[in-house]
């Protein structure tokens, strides 16, 4: 009871939020959240757990280094926030992004196979699987609903409209949707950087952190690539999505090795996507859990 309560008023504060963005437009919204976040945001979300991430990540030294990631964090989760509100915007048009690997799209697309799409909380990740599917490749998304049950039904109408028309709630349910969009012929979408309580415990920037074995299993099981996408923010608010080499995998089920072998290497081109910019990455989870 008292957890409903919370989730209803803390789904009447959003809503009014979304109103106030709407109203103010999207260039001021993302001036105003960013600073709002900032000074809000470590209050709401575990700041401890923030900086033992970053004394993983980078030790124990240069404070102002690691404010400055925080800063940069903040700001993003605000600019996320108030683009949700837009991204019919962002659907209708290419102007705030750059595609880097077009070619490599536009080959998945000619070999009409599917593949496994991985990727990391950076900058707006939602715009990973809009871009994909902008370009018509056949899609499904596997995502985490909210929490907050007043709050999930409009964030999965805006997801299902302008993001991916194909959502697949994760957990045991979810495996099993994806592997039937597989088998009809659907590529994958998926975040692979958070912690997953079914997952296993892999060295992620050299301390063990449970991690998904999902696309490795998928990969290795239906003889599919892995593809990597990496996105970025630049200080206009534009996006840069990197489309990296896909990976093959030997699609031997059986062999349990390659599988790990597999979640390993994926696990080292997150940390690389990470060690680029570090500010554009979510910090807050708890990844070590």
């Amino acid at each position: 009871m008292i957890k409903t309560v919370k989730y209803f008023f803390q789904a009447i504060t959003i809503y009014i939020l979304f109103f106030l963005i709407k109203l103010i437009g999207l260039r001021l919204s993302r001036i105003f959240f960013s600073f709002l976040f900032n000074k809000i945001g470590p209050l709401i979300k575990s700041d401890q757990i923030t900086n033992e991430n970053l004394n993983k990540f980078m030790g124990s030294y240069n404070e102002n280094k690691k404010k400055k990631i925080k800063f940069m964090m903040w700001s993003n989760y605000g600019k996320i926030f108030v683009e949700y509100l837009f991204l019919k915007k962002f659907r209708k048009n290419n102007s705030h992004i750059e595609i880097i690997g077009e070619n490599i799209l536009q080959e998945i697309i000619k070999k009409k196979k599917p593949v496994i799409f991985v990727s990391g909380h950076f900058a707006n990740f939602e715009l990973m699987s809009m871009e994909l599917t902008k370009r018509n490749i056949k899609l499904a998304t596997i995502y985490r609903p909210l929490n907050n049950f007043f709050l999930n039904p409009f964030m999965e109408y805006i997801r299902k409209k302008y993001i991916c028309q194909n959502q697949i709630k994760k957990g045991l349910a979810g495996v099993k949707s994806a592997i039937n969009y597989i088998q009809n012929n659907s590529s994958i979408a998926l975040m692979i950087d958070q912690r997953v309580s079914e997952g296993r415990r892999f060295p992620f920037f050299e301390h063990m952190a449970l991690t998904t074995t999902l696309p490795a299993q998928l990969a290795t099981k239906y003889q599919l690539d892995i593809v990597p996408i990496y996105i970025a923010r630049s200080n206009q608010d534009n996006f840069k999505m990197e489309i990296y080499e896909p990976i093959k995998t030997l699609g031997d089920e059986s062999s349990e090795v390659n599988k790990l072998n597999v979640t390993i290497r994926l696990n080292k081109i997150i940390e690389k996507m990470i060690s680029k910019d570090a500010g554009q990455w979510i910090w807050t989870h708890n990844r070590w859990k």
